[in-house]
This record gives structure tokens, C-alpha cells and sequence, in this order.
């Protein structure tokens, strides 16, 4: 079997949209530490949520991040040009959900200077594996600039805790399908 590496290529954005969806399946049914526990492999990921316009429910995307003193430094390696970035410049105030707890931050773009190529090249040295073969970028050893011209198209935040943050809405909120599915799975076996 001979894999078309051409289609494959051309996938790649579905991929990436199914991917958000599922990180941010996988944040509400509370496995968000679960998700971290292999930063070797997958990096460490949050999620940041970001009011919603006027459809009503807020804009979620999955982000790689590493936290240095009071900052969260992020970014998704796997999309360049995004407009959740964007959102976030509009509106800094943002949720952030995280492997210990739920919070109010605000956040700030870091678009150029020596601060961002050496916080570029954390993330990506704690991005895990995965990340680091879809980019094709590999920071350990690679000379700054060559860094720079690799990360140029990426979007990198700055993000401050401000408070933590409780309700119906944040990480965890479709815990509840946990108890369903084990008595789905339980009556199912009974049956046969």
C-alpha cells in the first residue's frame, strides 16, 4: 500500500480543525491532565476561551504552552496565520484552562524581540515529539536566526492568571457523560 502523500497534504487543514474539536472534547469531559501527562510525547496543552461574538458560545482552541515565573507563553504550532490570535489582540481578556484549575487572564501578543525567539524556542523544546516533527523544526541546537525565520508565521501569547474561575462552562462541564457511558456499558454486558 502506497500512501499519496499529495492528498495527504491537502487533508492536513481537516485534520487540524478535528483536532481543536477533539482537544477540546477531551478538556470537557475533565481529562485536561490526562492530555498533560506526557508532555514528552504531546507537549503541554491548555485551552483558551475567548468570549463569543454574537453566536453565543465562546471560541475554544487548544494551544501549546510551558509557564516561566507569573507567564504563560503559547502558541499552536500546526496553523500559522490564525485568527484566534486576533480575537485574542481584540479582546485580551480570556479564560484559560489548565491542567491545575480554570482562570480570568489577559493576554498579550509577543511579536518580535529577543524575549520571543528565546520563548519560541522553550515551547518548542517542550512541545513534545509530535510537535516538533510536524514542524519540522527541532530547537535544540539550531542557530537563533535560522529559529526566527522557522517561527516567523507563529503566533506567540503572553498570558497572565488574574483569578481563578468556577461554573457550568469551563473544564470538565461534560464530566457527567463518565457515569452514563459506564452504566451504558454495563447494562450492554448484562445482555449477553
Amino acid at each position: 500500500m502506497q500512501i499519496d502523500f499529495g492528498k495527504l497534504k491537502k487533508r492536513i487543514p481537516d485534520l487540524i480543525v478535528v483536532h481543536r474539536q477533539l482537544m477540546v472534547l477531551l478538556w470537557k469531559m475533565g481529562l485536561g491532565k490526562l492530555i498533560n501527562s506526557w508532555p514528552a510525547l504531546f507537549g503541554s496543552t491548555l485551552v483558551i476561551s475567548q468570549p463569543a461574538g454574537g453566536s453565543g458560545s465562546a471560541l475554544l482552541t487548544p494551544l501549546h504552552y510551558f509557564s516561566q515565573g507569573e507567564w504563560l507563553y503559547c502558541t499552536t504550532f500546526f496553523e500559522k496565520k490564525t485568527d484566534w490570535a486576533l480575537n485574542v489582540i481584540a479582546n485580551p481578556q480570556v479564560e484559560i484552562w489548565l491542567p491545575d484549575g480554570w482562570y480570568a487572564g489577559r493576554a498579550h501578543n509577543e511579536e518580535e524581540g529577543r524575549e520571543r525567539a528565546a520563548m519560541l524556542s522553550k515551547l518548542l523544546a517542550g512541545s513534545g515529539a509530535v510537535a516538533q516533527y510536524l514542524c519540522g523544526i527541532h530547537p535544540r541546537g539550531v542557530e537563533e536566526e535560522k529559529l526566527r525565520e522557522a517561527t516567523a508565521d507563529l503566533r506567540l501569547l503572553r498570558v497572565s492568571r488574574q483569578s481563578p474561575r468556577t461554573g457550568a462552562d469551563g473544564p470538565g462541564s461534560l464530566a457527567w457523560l463518565w457515569p452514563l457511558l459506564f452504566m451504558l456499558c454495563l447494562l450492554r454486558r448484562r445482555r449477553r
